[in-house]
This record gives structure tokens, C-alpha cells and sequence, in this order.
């Protein structure tokens, strides 16, 4: 039996404290900002020109096993110690697949290391503005979820020494590093906490525990955030390894709750694995109820830059886009 943990409760009560708090506050006066937007000890890099993004796009791709040339000592593991000969022509043809699509924010999953994307974005993208390369990789392992930004960020959050439910006779963390949040810092008035995962893959009942015990630990913290600022936006992203006809599906998106996301193509088909000829999805953008508000309409794509055989050599995933407004 699926086990899922309603934080539904606690979160309005927290809210509700929260806004007995106010006293007679109106809603625009209420911080929208993440907490770290509001450190006076962080500053606006001098790269960065807020004035540029009054739009900004954020893609999400899973890559397949994309490793770099070097045989990791710590990692024993066919793929890492001897990659694939064809990966040299997979990471060019990724490579240029981004500067087609030309997103602001990048969320991988299934990659080596932040160190290999910035080593590839030095090589490949060095004139689109990619300044920031984060995650938090496993010690033992070579598929991380790495993020690579334009836009300026603020704290990282990471989940991976906490241990959630695998079954009821066992817990599991060695893969939560695989769940990774950071404050986006767009301008002022206008922050976002962006959540990249890769959750568990598998169709038995352990492998649905599994990622429902991942859900209620991202669920967990984003009522912590909705309770201290009720307007706070969240994006979360990635390879869910969940299909929209199942609970864990709608478990993510939460409807009804206080932590509410929304599918903006969970009403048409939006299939993005296997590349090649896609039958069903697995990777998402879904924005929380105040994020959607900012989604440009129509910009939630499944990209295919190149014909589906060049895709499914890339990877047997397709990336994901939206973009939204970040301006009143």
C-alpha cells in the first residue's frame, strides 16, 4: 500500500498563525520573497543585468548517463569507468541542442558532476551567460541532478542525508541527493525556490513508496515555506519517473491542498520518453499555484530541436520548457 503523509493540516494551521501575525497587513505588503532574497549581505553580481529578464525560461532534461572522460575513484561503475565511445558526439549534439533552445535556467539530471557541466559549458556555450553550475552529487554515485543558470541564486538546499520511507520495513537516502532546491534571485519582488529531482524510477509498490516518500519530504519543506510567506513561489522540475494517471501524480501536484502545483499539460498529451517516439511522460515543469499565475501562456513545450533519431541519441528523455514573467 502506498503510503502518503498529509501535511495538509499542519500547513493551515501555520498559515493561519502566520496570518494572525500580520495584524492588518494588506496582501502587498506581505514579503514575496524567498528567504534569502531578503540577506543584505547578498549582492546583484556585476554580470548580471536584472533589466534584461522580464521574461525567463527554465528547462529540465535528463541526459541518460552523461558522463565525463575521467574514471572517478570513488564511483565503480561500467559507465563511469569506461564511457561509451559515442558520448564525445552525444555531449556536442547536447550541447548544441541548448544553444538552440536557449533557456535561462538548465535543471539536468542523470549528469556526472557540475564540475563536467561547467567544463562543457566553458567549451561549448562560453558566450550565453552561463555563470552558475550547482547540485549536490552523490559520493558513490555518477547521475546527479546539476543546475546551470544565467540568473543570480540564492541558497542551495539539500536533502540528501535525510532518510524518508522505502517500505514499511525499511528507510532509504542514498538517493534523496537526487532532490535539489536553490532560491532563484530574478530582481527585487521577484524570487522563486526552484526544485530540480530525479526520483526514483521503478513500477513496484517499493519503487511508488519510494518516490512518495520522496514527495512528502519536498511537500514537507514547501509548506514550511508557504507557512512563512503564503505568496512564496516554487517551480518544481525534473524526471518525476511518475505518469499522469498515477497517484503519485497527483500526490505531486497536491490540488486542493495548501501546497498546490499545476500541470499546464497535464490536459493534452505531452509524452517526453522514449525520444525517439514518445508514449508517455515522465518529466515536468510544474509551477505552484502563485508561480502559474507569472507562466506565459502556451510557453510549457516539449522541445525537439533535432529530428527523433539525433533526440533518442542524445537521450532517451526530451527536455521541458516554460517560461514565465517575472515583471508587474
Amino acid at each position: 500500500m502506498i503510503r502518503i503523509n498529509v501535511t495538509l493540516a499542519t500547513s493551515l494551521l501555520l498559515i493561519m498563525f502566520v496570518s494572525a501575525c500580520s495584524g492588518t497587513r494588506s496582501a502587498t505588503d506581505r514579503p514575496q520573497a524567498v528567504p534569502s532574497a531578503e540577506w543584505t549581505s547578498i549582492h546583484t553580481p556585476e554580470w548580471y543585468d536584472p533589466a534584461l529578464y522580464d521574461t525567463i525560461s527554465v528547462l529540465t532534461w535528463n541526459l541518460e548517463h552523461f558522463t565525463d572522460d575521467h574514471d572517478s575513484p570513488y564511483i565503480s561503475h561500467p559507465r563511469e569507468n569506461n564511457p561509451d565511445s559515442n558520448l564525445v558526439r552525444r555531449r556536442e549534439l547536447a550541447m548544441e541542442a541548448l544553444r538552440i533552445i536557449d533557456a535561462d535556467i538548465v535543471v539536468f539530471q542523470e549528469v556526472e558532476s557540475s564540475a563536467f557541466i561547467t567544463s562543457l559549458a566553458g567549451d561549448f556555450l562560453e558566450e550565453m551567460g552561463y555563470q552558475l553550475f550547482t547540485g549536490r552529487e552523490s559520493d558513490t554515485w555518477y547521475m546527479n541532478v546539476v543546475i546551470m543558470s544565467r540568473i543570480p541564486l540564492g541558497m542551495l538546499y539539500s536533502y540528501a542525508n535525510i532518510y524518508t520511507y522505502r517500505d514499511d520495513n525499511s528507510l532509504q537516502h542514498h538517493t534523496n541527493n537526487r532532490l535539489v532546491s536553490v532560491d532563484v534571485l530574478v530582481r527585487p519582488g521577484y524570487h522563486f525556490l526552484l526544485t530540480g529531482v530525479h526520483l526514483k524510477a521503478g513500477r513496484s509498490e517499493t519503487d511508488r513508496n519510494w518516490r512518495v516518500g520522496q514527495l512528502n519530504l519536498l511537500r514537507d519543506h514547501y509548506a514550511q515555506v508557504l507557512a512563512m510567506n503564503p505568496e512564496a513561489r516554487i517551480l518544481l522540475t525534473g524526471d518525476l519517473n511518475i505518469m499522469n494517471d498515477h497517484p503519485e501524480y497527483h500526490h505531486a501536484l497536491g490540488q486542493g491542498t495548501a501546497v498546490e502545483f499545476v500541470d499546464p499539460l497535464g490536459d493534452v498529451d505531452s509524452f517526453t520518453h522514449p525520444a525517439d517516439n514518445p508514449t508517455r511522460q515522465l518529466d515536468y515543469v510544474l509551477p505552484n499555484v502563485n508561480m502559474n499565475r507569472d507562466l506565459v501562456p502556451g510557453s510549457k513545450q516539449i522541445l525537439t530541436p533535432f529530428d527523433p533519431v539525433t533526440m533518442d541519441f542524445i537521450s532517451d528523455h526530451l527536455p521541458v520548457i516554460a517560461r514565465f514573467v517575472t515583471t508587474p
